[in-house]
């Protein structure tokens, strides 16, 4: 036992100099801390590299302020004329169901889709133009007052 005690006091004065002397203090010497063999495990794949990407996820609400919704006609419509135009490359729809806190504080269930958008960095500003219309031209022809957006960057994309 007396052992075992000599030990860990030994640990806990290195742990605690560390914590002193390494920049970022302890969490940092614990984060660089990993288990036998992963290292190794990391070392045998190979790195992806791939294409610098932004990524833009645009929220469109279906609920119109006389309680009707966007139909899946008009939304295909939508895509058909405003969104596939700005975006020939591709895109990706989803559908699924949102809420949010409106204007008056009111809490709205409706169902939603999710644009996702990637492109590559060289052409954001351009994107991004882009971007801000299909959000306009939807709120205008929808009567909705916001069509959330979100970007990423860079993602590694390849094809």
């Amino acid at each position: 036992m007396q052992r075992f005690t000599r030990s860990f006091s030994l640990v806990v004065v290195v742990y605690t100099w560390i914590c002193l002397l390494v920049p970022g203090g302890c969490a940092t010497a614990l984060v660089q801390a990993e288990p036998v063999g992963i290292q190794e495990e990391q070392d045998s794949f190979p790195a992806f590299v791939g294409e610098r990407f932004v990524r833009t996820e645009l929220f469109f609400g279906s609920l119109k302020p006389n309680k009707t919704h966007v139909t899946d006609a008009e939304f295909r419509d939508f895509l058909k004329h405003v969104i596939t135009p700005l975006f020939p490359e591709g895109l990706t729809l989803l559908t699924g169901q949102g809420q949010f806190r409106d204007a008056s504080g009111e809490i709205i269930r409706e169902r939603s889709r999710v644009l996702i958008l990637l492109y590559p960095v060289a052409v954001r500003q351009e994107s991004s133009e882009k971007i801000e219309k299909i959000r306009e031209e939807y709120k205008w022809r929808f009567e909705q007052e916001s069509v959330l957006r979100t970007d990423r960057c860079c993602e590694r994309v390849g094809f």
